[in-house]
């Protein structure tokens, strides 16, 4: 499986994707927001895009839709309850559905709600697992809520399925927010060495050069560390009237309720 990671250089920070069978050249385009990128670097390695997948229905992940299919002809894959959010979807998906481009890629179908309520990550179950995790989880961070999300449902997707994939699995997001994502650990766990050095060894590089995994995140994502007593401590700061031994799920929500206005 070959992975092409495209950075836009956008005012959102988006990132596409490109999985590629490395036997036939069938590609599928990820949330292909910079069209002309995706198919200027297809036609360059002779790929052929044959499906274009949505993580979600959000605009600057669909709005290369119609320009990749106009001059691809490709499928447009997405979940299944974005019928009516996303224009013009030739197959739904739900969890556990398996998607294969070409001969040899297989990805699996994760139903992984909390940005919005019809968010699809894709696992790939390969020697070294990869999580194209759209904007429900992000190096160092995890999706916001504000457009038809809701913070509950993605606490239990990284609480019962993202905390559960393989510690190697490497973490491909929509977007990067890596840099200020660390500083917000550091906010909040100022004593966590791992974020302190993840942000001095990488606070200057392209971020195309960024990459995680579940094991990493574990250290420095303050989304996964929801039983650090630093962090609870500090929560207590922040709302005095946080119950002295708040449940993850607590946790969570008051780390996504400060990081929003972050």
């Amino acid at each position: 499986m070959i992975i092409e990671k495209i950075w836009t250089a956008n005012a959102y920070r988006n990132f596409n994707y490109l999985i590629v069978c490395p036997e036939t050249g069938e590609a599928l385009a990820i949330d292909p927001n910079d069209h002309k990128k995706c198919l200027e670097i297809a036609k360059k390695n002779q790929w052929n895009i044959t499906k274009i997948f949505n993580t979600h229905e959000h605009w600057d992940h669909i709005e290369g839709n119609d320009a990749v299919v106009s001059q691809t002809s490709a499928k447009i894959i997405a979940h299944r309850n974005a019928k009516d959010k996303i224009p013009n979807i030739d197959i739904s998906v739900d969890h556990g559905d398996i998607i294969k481009v070409g001969k040899t890629v297989i990805l699996e179908c994760l139903d992984t709600p909390g940005h919005t309520m019809s968010h699809i990550s894709l696992l790939s179950r390969t020697e070294t697992p990869a999580l194209f995790s759209g904007d429900a989880l992000f190096n160092a961070g995890a999706g916001n809520c504000h457009f038809g999300g809701d913070p509950y449902a993605l606490f239990k997707t990284f609480s019962m399925q993202f905390t559960n994939l393989p510690h190697k699995t490497k973490i491909y997001p929509g977007h990067d927010y890596f840099i200020n994502n660390l500083k917000f650990t550091i906010d909040r766990e100022p004593n966590n060495e791992s974020a302190k050095n993840m942000l001095e060894k990488h606070q200057h590089d392209d971020p195309i050069e960024i990459a995680t995994t579940i094991e990493d995140e574990m250290k420095f994502n303050v989304f996964f560390r929801l039983q650090n007593h630093e962090i609870i401590d500090r929560l207590k700061v922040s709302f005095p009237d946080l119950d002295p031994n708040p449940s993850p799920e607590t946790v969570f929500l008051k780390l996504r309720e400060l990081r929003n206005d972050w």
